[in-house]
């Protein structure tokens, strides 16, 4: 070849050579930038999980019997009651799958608050602190007209007005002023998919989970407590405002249900305004505004079906017993790698000293509910949780500023965050355990000094859940 072919053929390799370098710079270059935007950019919700809501069936290991059980009290958890079914005279709503159907019947407040339809039914008006869009919500008095302890529930609606209710003329609580004196405080729905594990759980095991990682939980200033202590005991017990009968409460917004039974009966005549087997006394009791027997809702001891003989709070206890807990997902959202990041993350940042990611059921004579995992992510203590998040209500033992640690089983498909909805942001749910006083404020710092990244795995890991 001669040498003028020569120069040309070397020329025409280092120009392409000097192109590919070129196209390389600029692809890297690019990759850099998108790493860098990436990093860069700040961590935020997934927001409510799609797809298959994974709950709302049964154990797929209940026997027939048992199946029969589950579906007779699924039917009672999901129907509307009438008046002459002893509907009110006060109450929040007219059905338990009315407050608990997000992701499907035994969640929490759905996307639409069936509360703003049903407050035209009658002579009612929609209180100021309810919306299509926002939470089913119950409201608590904090203090009495004279200053002392309130706390209970007030119901938002009355039977005045609707069908069954003629005759009886209540006006509701003046919500109004309550909320301007800043006297009003809020809860929202509990889920209560896998609560039969949880009720499983023994409490040598949740005290045993008290103990450990003592060091760690003492770095982060995590204390928690068991809602049944009190000060040097007393003759007749510890008490938990279920029996007293010492044992650990574990159910509610403040762990002040003993059992899913007391919780039913409790909110059968305090949402609902139904009395029943455990509660017999109306809450409200003029006259002219019993629209059926009292009590409204027992056993029917005559019936030769065992699931017709049960009372309604016995079906929606076995439905809740029999109701198996949520399916986390394991590459949704954020793909499997982000998602077991997310998982070494909750554990790192002192999240999992309270939220503890599973204990293990006593032996049960329902095989389903015997010697299984319960993967709940929570100690199934009371925590205080400073100034942010108090309310001012003492339930059993736990004070104005104590709540229960939420199981986070479930959160994927969760709306609502923290026991009034005030958020729908999970980010804003996490910084929110920050307070003055709060036990969580090491752990909400630990999470704060994360990287993006790391925040969004662990929101990642949150929401698979």
């Amino acid at each position: 070849m001669k040498t003028s072919q020569l120069a040309r053929v070397g020329k025409g390799v280092r120009s392409r050579s000097i192109s590919w370098v070129l196209v390389l710079g600029v692809v890297s270059l690019v990759a850099l930038q998108v790493t860098i935007s990436s990093q860069s950019q700040s961590a935020h919700d997934p927001g409510v999980r799609g797809g298959d809501a994974g709950a709302g069936g049964g154990f797929s290991d209940l026997t027939a019997q048992q199946k029969e059980y589950f579906a007779a009290g699924k039917e009672e958890f999901e129907e509307a009651d009438d008046a002459d079914e002893g509907l009110g005279p006060r109450m929040n709503l007219d059905s338990c799958a009315g407050c608990h159907s997000q992701p499907s019947t035994g969640g929490t407040s759905p996307t639409v608050n069936p509360q703003v339809a049903f407050a035209t039914l009658g002579h009612d008006s929609l209180p100021s602190f309810l919306s299509a869009n926002g939470p089913v919500r119950e409201a608590r008095f904090v203090r009495n007209a004279d200053g002392t302890p309130d706390g209970g529930v007030h119901a938002l609606f009355t039977i005045s007005g609707r069908d069954g209710g003629q005759g009886c003329s209540l006006k509701q609580d003046d919500f109004e002023t309550q909320v301007a004196n800043h006297n009003v405080i809020f809860r929202i729905p509990t889920p209560t998919f896998g609560a039969g594990l949880i009720e499983q759980i023994p409490d040598t095991a949740i005290l045993a989970n008290v103990a450990a990682n003592a060091g760690a939980k003492g770095a982060l200033g995590i204390r928690g407590r068991a809602n049944f202590q009190v000060v040097g005991r007393t003759v007749t017990g510890q008490t938990n405002n279920n029996g007293n009968d010492g044992t650990i409460a574990r159910f509610g917004w403040k762990a002040q249900n003993k059992s899913l039974l007391i919780f039913s009966g409790e909110a059968y005549n305090v949402e609902m305004g139904v009395t029943n087997e455990l509660f017999m006394t109306e809450r409200e009791e003029a006259s002219k505004c019993q629209t059926a027997a009292t009590p409204n809702s027992i056993g029917d001891l005559d019936a030769t079906d065992p699931t017709v003989a049960m009372s309604a709070i016995e079906k929606f206890a076995l439905f809740m017993r029999f109701l198996a807990p949520p399916a986390p997902s394991t590459t949704t959202p954020g793909g499997a790698t982000s998602i077991a990041n997310g998982r070494l993350v909750f554990s790192s940042t002192g999240c999992v000293l309270c939220h503890t990611a599973s204990f293990t059921t006593a032996t049960s004579q329902v095989a389903a509910l015997s010697n299984k995992p319960v993967n709940l992510f929570s100690d199934l203590l009371v925590h205080d949780m400073g100034d942010g998040l108090a309310d001012g209500v003492s339930q059993g033992e736990a004070n104005g500023r104590e709540f229960r640690t939420a199981p986070l089983w479930g959160l994927g498909q969760r709306i609502f965050f923290l026991h009034d909805g005030r958020t729908s942001d999970l980010v804003t749910a996490i910084r929110a355990h920050a307070s003055n006083g709060s036990e969580g404020n090491a752990t909400v710092d630990n999470y704060n000094n994360l990287s993006e990244q790391q925040k969004q795995d662990l929101l990642n890991f949150l929401r698979s859940l």
